[in-house]
Order: structure tokens, then C-alpha cells, then sequence
């Protein structure tokens, strides 16, 4: 597939994070147009329709077949759908073929490359699959929500164990791993919403928190400079909220307070996979969509800008405020919209620079 058609499913999904994001200031109390329409598809859109979209085109760009591509078309087409006004038990469908055709893309993967991250990948993919079933057949997103949480947390974790293979190998690893993930899944399985199926998962991401940091690369790339140590800051930062999302699910039982569930969702989502993206982007937009982010110390504003946004939606869950809540979604979309500014202002930048560079290079 050529360039074009790529940067039009990128553009897709963008557009969906865009109709996300203002369902989700809706459903945190916004009086927006449409919001009360949108609020109850904040969460699969998001999942499903941005980051299912997102994960679908990569793995259909590194398998290079076309038949993979399917899988990306699909999505956008029940996002569609849902922005259509279809109903969700109908547009969803959408998902679960996207989801079908992400699962035969890493079974080939597998089949090509057989080793624990690409099993990790499949696993992810798995768990979308059988998620996005569940939310054709009516069921509450609650009820689901850990399938589609594992989707994502496991295929981050299996990238970032592929990347883990650079640095030395430590006895007990992966069978860790392993644990840390058939946790998960089993939490997912119980319910997080369920007291056993919140402990479950908690543990297997407060387990999957400490195998990160212990074998990750960026605990050694963090010490280096420029985009490298930028990109590992990310993985770190997103780390702590990994953890953190273990501990509310355990000390906030989602099963008794619905804070807890709001803190260790909005933990995982974003503090956790947006910080991800922000750290990969330079990386998997140019293989991707052959769309180059210039990398400048600006982008670390956006960042921050981000995290802050998780830090007061938690406190704010917390304590009971409200209004702190609702500033915290405000606060996430500003970080969005800054981190392509910031990335084209250090383009311009770079530019400017370039040639001042070189003439004090000349002797």
C-alpha cells in the first residue's frame, strides 16, 4: 500500500481521536454539541477506533501483505458507522473484523517469527478481539473494559520486550513476563470491576511495572541526550503510571468506589499508552506513514503538559473535586494539540539553526 492511503487511515484516526476527546470532555461534564450523544462512545472510540486503527496499520505495514490492511479499513469503517448514528450493537461490528484481521496478520507474524514478544503481540490482539465480541453482544463497557486495557498494555509491553533483547540477559525474565501477563488476562477474565478480577490485574500490573524497569532498554538510553533520552523519559514516566494504575485498582477496589476504576483507566490510557505514543512517534510515523517528527526540546512541554493531566485527574478522583476533573480533560487535549506544534516549531527551528551551524563549522 502507497503512502497516500496510509496517511489517509492516519488522518481517520485522528479524526476519531479528535471525536473521543470531545466525548470525553462531555462525559466529564462539558456542555459541548453532540457531547451527550458521544459521551457512552468516549471509551471505544478511543480504544477501538484510535488506537485499534493505529496498532491494525502498523502491524499491516511490518507484515507487508495487503490482505492485512483490511484490518485498519475495518475500523475506520465501524467508527464511521458509530459517528454515523448507527447503533453501537450494529457499528461494532467494525471493530471485531478489524480486530480478526489484526489477530491473522500476528498469527502469520508468529508463524514467520516465533518468539515471547510476537506471542505478547498475538495475546494483545487476542484480547481486543475478544473485548470488541463482547461489546457487539450489548455487554457494559465495565464489564469488558480489562480485555481492551490488556490489548494495549500487552502490545506495548511486547514491542518493549522485543526492544529488551539489546541488553543483557537476566535469569527469570521471562517466565516473569509470562506471570506478570496470564495475570492480567485472568484479571480480565474475573472483572475488573469485581474485587478478585481488580486483584488480579493488579498484581499482574504491578508485576509487569517491575519487569519493566528492571529489563527495559530506557533505563540505560535515559542517561544519554537528545531524542534518545526523550524517548526513554517517556517509557519511564509511563512506567510510574502503569504502577500507579496496579495500586489504585488494589487500594481503590473499582468494585467499591468509581474512582478507583476512573484512576486506573485514565493511568493506563493515558498516562500510560499516550506517553508511548508520544515516545514512538518519531519512530513509527516515518515507517508508517513516511511521515517524519522532527525531534526538539520543545516536545518535552507537551509531555509534561500530559502528565499533569493524569496527576489532577487522579488527585481530583481522590479528594472528590469535580471542577479539578474536568480541567484535568482540558489539560489532556491541550497536550495533544501541542505535541504536533511543538514538533513543527522544532522543525522550523532546526532549519533556522542549520545554517549557523555550518558556517561555524567552516574554519
Amino acid at each position: 500500500m502507497t503512502s497516500v492511503p496510509r496517511l489517509s487511515l492516519l488522518a481517520c484516526a485522528s479524526a476519531t481521536l479528535a471525536a473521543g476527546l470531545w466525548a470525553g470532555l462531555a462525559r466529564i461534564g462539558w456542555d459541548l454539541p453532540r457531547g451527550a450523544a458521544l459521551a457512552d462512545l468516549h471509551g471505544p472510540l478511543l480504544v477501538s477506533g484510535v488506537f485499534g486503527t493505529l496498532i491494525a496499520l502498523e502491524r499491516a505495514v511490518a507484515l507487508g501483505r495487503a490482505w492485512a490492511f483490511l484490518g485498519p479499513v475495518a475500523s475506520v469503517a465501524g467508527t464511521a458507522a458509530l459517528l454515523a448514528g448507527l447503533p453501537p450493537d450494529a457499528a461494532s461490528w467494525g471493530y471485531v473484523l478489524s480486530a480478526v484481521g489484526l489477530c491473522a496478520a500476528l498469527v502469520q507474524t508468529v508463524y514467520l517469527q516465533p518468539a515471547a514478544f510476537t506471542a505478547s503481540l498475538a495475546a494483545g490482539a487476542l484480547s481486543w478481539l475478544y473485548g470488541s465480541i463482547l461489546w457487539a453482544r450489548g455487554a457494559p463497557v465495565p464489564d469488558l473494559v480489562g480485555w481492551w486495557l490488556a490489548f494495549l498494555v500487552l502490545t506495548v509491553a511486547g514491542e518493549r520486550l522485543e526492544l529488551s533483547r539489546l541488553t543483557p540477559t537476566r535469569r527469570g525474565g521471562l517466565p516473569l513476563y509470562a506471570a506478570a501477563c496470564g495475570l492480567l488476562l485472568a484479571g480480565a477474565a474475573c472483572g475488573m470491576t469485581e474485587r478478585t478480577g481488580a486483584a488480579l490485574a493488579s498484581t499482574g500490573l504491578l508485576t509487569l511495572t517491575g519487569w519493566l524497569v528492571r529489563h527495559d532498554i530506557a533505563v540505560r538510553t535515559v542517561r544519554r541526550d537528545g531524542q534518545v533520552r526523550f524517548m526513554a523519559v517517556c517509557m519511564l514516566a509511563g512506567y510510574a503510571w502503569l504502577g500507579l494504575a496496579g495500586l489504585a485498582l488494589v487500594t481503590q477496589p473499582p468494585s467499591e468506589t468509581a474512582f478507583g476504576y476512573d484512576i486506573a483507566l485514565h493511568a493506563v490510557l493515558i498516562g500510560f499508552v499516550m506517553s508511548m505514543v508520544f515516545g514512538h512517534a518519531p519512530i513509527i510515523l516515518p515507517a508508517v506513514a513516511r511521515l517524519r517528527v522532527p525531534y526538539g526540546p520543545l516536545l518535552y512541554g507537551p509531555l509534561v503538559l500530559l502528565h499533569a493531566s493524569v496527576a489532577l485527574r487522579a488527585g481530583s478522583g481522590l479528594a472528590g473535586w469535580h471542577p479539578g476533573r474536568r480541567w484535568s480533560g482540558v489539560l489532556t487535549v491541550a497536550a495533544l494539540l501541542a505535541y504536533p506544534l511543538c514538533a513543527a516549531a522544532s522543525k522550523r527551528f532546526g532549519r533556522r539553526l542549520r545554517p549557523l551551524s555550518s558556517r561555524r563549522a567552516v574554519p
